[in-house]
């Protein structure tokens, strides 16, 4: 073998010893932590270092090679960006991945409904049934002068103004972030056209909120509320009492549980939000009306009926008159004792 030839394989040796750590290092890069990685859920605190997260991360079991991990994330620029949250990992996920999926926070989401007419401590339980929340500083929060001013909100509590809607929750977020949410969605729905058409008639948004709470407690379908719109409306302009069954149990408990079966004796408790003891309307919302309702609050049908019976089909039955109301309750009670 001549000198050059030797020289040659000495140095194709030399090449090829050098390229071998890129070669593991991309094949690391590149390969699945794991041939089969059940779902993992791993939580990354706010305010963590990347030496912290590493050391989370392989707990977990995703960093298998660390000093391969910090050159590969540090190689990406990535060390400073990986986001908090809580994630959740499977399948052929490689370390490349992993970065990626951190970099770009993707946490993982809660899809939580918030039907119509929910009260603020159901919303709380919803929202603590998901661990997204604590409980006690919600319910603090939700009569905090100083961060219901904040939130533009001029009431004694947040009730009415946790808007009802599907929301994507993430447990990153602070309690105080998911109110702001809640509440922002509520003012995105004041459009102009609303705003000016509560001052038309005389509300403050505070007035026109509670006015479509009452609305919403009496009925879930969208086809009577401009009709018992038009009832509350009819009442107030001739200074009836609005009789409001809903209004009467509003924050009332019996046995440690709120009270769901409306009685005779409830509706004669002089409680604050009872309008079969008080006129005009409540002091604040019963519960977190939807756009119908707040809706029908605006705009009532253009009927004369000033009663409402619930009848057996679910719906409600309308009256103008007393001696018409009066026959409707007689014939819905003879239908219940049949």
């Amino acid at each position: 073998m001549t000198i050059r030839r030797k020289i040659g394989k000495w140095i194709s040796t030399i090449i090829l010893v050098a390229a071998l750590p890129g070669i593991w290092f991309l094949h690391y890069s590149l390969s699945p932590i794991s041939k089969s990685l059940d779902r993992q859920t791993v939580i990354i605190p706010k305010g963590s270092g990347f030496p912290q997260i590493a050391e989370i991360l392989a707990e977990a079991g995703l960093v298998k090679n660390r000093p391969f991990f910090r050159t590969l994330t540090m190689a990406r620029g990535a060390s400073r960006r990986l986001q908090a949250g809580e994630y959740e990992f499977a399948g052929r996920l490689s370390p490349n991945d992993l970065i990626s999926r951190l970099v770009n926070g993707e946490i993982k989401q809660y899809e939580v409904m918030l039907p119509e007419d929910i009260t603020v401590d159901e919303v709380a339980n919803r929202l603590a049934a998901f661990n997204l929340i604590n409980v006690d500083e919600f319910m603090a929060l939700s009569i905090d002068k100083a961060f219901l001013q904040s939130l533009k909100i001029e009431a004694e509590s947040i009730e009415g103004y946790l808007f009802p809607n599907t929301y994507f929750l993430n447990r990153s977020m602070t309690t105080r972030e998911i109110i702001h949410q809640l509440v922002g969605e509520f003012w995105r729905q004041i459009t102009p056209e609303i705003a000016q058409r509560v001052q038309s008639l005389g509300f403050t948004i505070h007035q026109w909120v509670t006015f479509a709470s009452l609305i919403g407690k009496e009925s879930g379908r969208n086809n009577e509320k401009g009709l018992i719109s038009a009832v509350f409306h009819n009442r107030l302009k001739q200074g009836m009492r609005l009789q409001s069954d809903p209004t009467a149990v509003y924050r009332l408990e019996e046995n440690g549980a709120p009270v769901r079966t409306i009685l005779r004796r409830h509706l004669a408790m002089k409680t604050p939000h009872n309008t079969y003891q008080i006129y005009g309307l409540p002091p604040g919302p019963i519960a977190n009306p939807g756009l119908d309702s707040l809706r029908a609050a605006l705009y009532p049908e253009p009927v004369p009926y000033l009663y409402f019976v619930a009848s057996p089909d679910g719906g409600h039955q309308f009256s103008s008159t007393l001696t018409e109301h009066n026959q409707a309750v007689s014939k819905y009670r003879a239908c219940q004792k049949n």
